[in-house]
């Protein structure tokens, strides 16, 4: 029978519970245990597909074609699963599930209310997974903060889950220990309001996860022990590193995977070594050349483009390098500023989006990519562009464009799908997920991959359009890719240049931290040549 850890945050947002559930994970695999990692996320939207970047972050693409939170990236990134829609959840979701069994007539007539009906939902998507018998452990994920009116019936779940399942349920919960200068103090009351918070619930928090700036000693440790009601060994502190890679190291440096272990009643045994991780680490540390990729987009946020720069992250330290990674906002990208702008970089991602803001720019710096031979990755959206800027400046048609920018255009080399064009509402309805792709024999991609099938994820709702594909390939950009089932482009490249490659689908979402993904290694590569 599986066994349950809940992940959940106070005082405030962004903490880190998504890296804190990551490396329970990974912990607990490197122990031989299986393991999945869930999110709930208790905004009513169903999913994130919809919301804006700047509100959300990154939208992450499960292999089965789940819009879902970054966290999920994190999840794959550090153990290595693949997730599915079973590993996301939403208000959203859980209320429309609800309200269609009413509709159907599944509760005989009966009041729906939050509780049973809502929680009993919540606790039935908690324990899917868990009742499959695949998994030894199901590691979940409260989005929000402690407090927050839509987090209260999940916790109201979680308080029932521990009290039916005894010891196969623990919680686990992070808060923060800020540091004020003036008093050159550290302070506990937020966490010791924090866990009240919790036991107003009903919920007794096993373990704390203190994040913090500065070190704690163990005095402090053993004042939240005793105010929190917490032994003092599962009392953790998590300190600002250098690399939320080094987070697991860390944590398993103070005993949280043997604190889980002890809390549930099962023998803690050896501590286990974690070799590739820590070689991975090594190779991190020791790099001391640089790599400057230049990220082309119009989403001026950490997050927005998160498992892009992770996955050139990756990619670099196993070439031996650090990457600096610049951020180029497309929107203000000039004829005038270009050079200026994009002349330091080593090489440059054009990344993905959706709509007309800072396309122009996108398409000046595939440009100058394509006309000074700087290697250049083209992602979905950025793939679209390389397409639309080869059809102006080669094949001479000044007004080509997407059908997406410019319902007129003449020249609509990028267009919707036919079976896109009936479809009325927004959400949940793009090219969703993982598909084939045939690379051509012989080509520098089969060489990349090793293979000439593979698979991969996508998030988009325009396409190539293959009207044009023989005018392409006579002035020297190939179709390497395609959908052997429909036929659609998935990868462009001009084999002339150093490394020129576009890709409909988006790879980052396969990059992990101990299998980097082999475009993302070749394109480093190129760009340190």
């Amino acid at each position: 029978m599986a066994k349950y850890i809940f992940v959940t945050g106070g005082v405030v947002s962004s903490l880190g519970k998504g890296i804190i559930s990551s490396s329970i994970g990974k912990l607990l695999q490197a122990r031989g245990y299986k393991i999945t990692i869930q999110k709930f996320d208790p905004y009513i939207n169903i999913d994130p597909g919809t919301l804006n970047p700047y509100e959300h972050g990154e939208c992450y693409v499960t292999v089965d074609g789940m819009e879902t939170d970054l966290d999920l990236g994190h999840y794959e990134r550090f153990t290595g699963i693949q997730t599915t829609r079973a590993n996301s959840m939403t208000t959203g979701r859980i209320y429309k599930s609800v309200i269609d069994k009413e509709r159907r007539g599944d509760y005989l007539g009966k009041t729906i209310q939050v509780v049973p009906h809502i929680t009993d939902e919540i606790k039935s998507n908690i324990r899917y997974l868990g009742e499959t018998g695949q998994y030894d452990f199901v590691i979940t994920e409260i989005g929000g903060t402690i407090g927050d009116i839509e987090s209260a019936p999940f916790l109201e779940a979680i308080r029932q889950l521990k009290w039916e399942l005894g010891k196969d349920a623990i919680s686990i919960h992070l808060t923060y220990v800020p540091y004020l200068k003036a008093a050159d103090e550290l302070k506990t009351k937020p966490t010791q309001h924090s866990v009240k918070e919790m036991l107003s619930y009903g919920i007794q928090p096993d373990i704390l996860i203190l994040r913090t700036e500065k070190h704690l000693d163990d005095h402090m440790r053993m004042k939240v022990a005793g105010f929190c009601n917490v032994d003092l060994e599962c009392v953790i502190q998590s300190e600002d590193l250098p690399s939320i890679y080094e987070v697991p190291v860390n944590m398993q440096r103070q005993g949280l995977d043997s604190a889980i272990l002890r809390k549930m009643g099962i023998p803690v045994g050896e501590t286990p070594k974690l070799g590739p991780w820590l070689n991975f680490l090594e190779l991190r540390k020791t790099a001391t050349e640089i790599v400057r990729i230049g990220l082309v987009g119009k989403y001026d946020l950490q997050d927005a483009y998160k498992s892009i720069s992770e996955s050139l992250s990756h990619a670099a330290t196993y070439n031996h390098r650090k990457v600096k990674i610049t951020f180029i906002n497309s929107e203000f990208l000039t004829k005038e500023n270009l050079q200026e702008q994009l002349q330091e970089q080593d090489g440059l991602v054009i990344c993905p989006g959706f709509g007309q803001r800072g396309i122009e720019g996108k398409i000046l710096a595939t440009e100058y990519a394509r006309t000074h031979d700087i290697p250049c990755f083209g992602i979905c959206l950025g793939m679209q562009m390389m397409v639309i800027e080869f059809a102006r400046n080669v094949l001479g048609y000044k007004d080509a464009n997407s059908s997406e920018m410019d319902t007129q255009t003449p020249h609509n080399v990028i267009d919707m799908m036919e079976d896109q064009k009936t479809i009325s509402n927004m959400g949940g309805t793009m090219r969703l997920g993982a598909y084939d792709c045939q690379l051509q024999a012989g080509s520098r991609l089969e060489e990349i991959y090793g293979s000439t099938l593979v698979r991969e994820r996508h998030r988009h709702r325009y396409e190539f359009n293959n009207k044009y594909l023989s005018q392409y390939e006579e002035k020297g950009m190939k179709c390497v890719g395609k959908n052997p089932e429909a036929d659609l482009v998935e990868i462009v490249e001009i084999p002339q240049l150093k490394w020129f490659i576009g890709t409909q689908f988006h790879p980052e979402y396969q990059s992990t931290v101990l299998h980097p993904h082999p475009l993302f290694m070749s394109f480093i590569k190129a760009a340190i040549k």
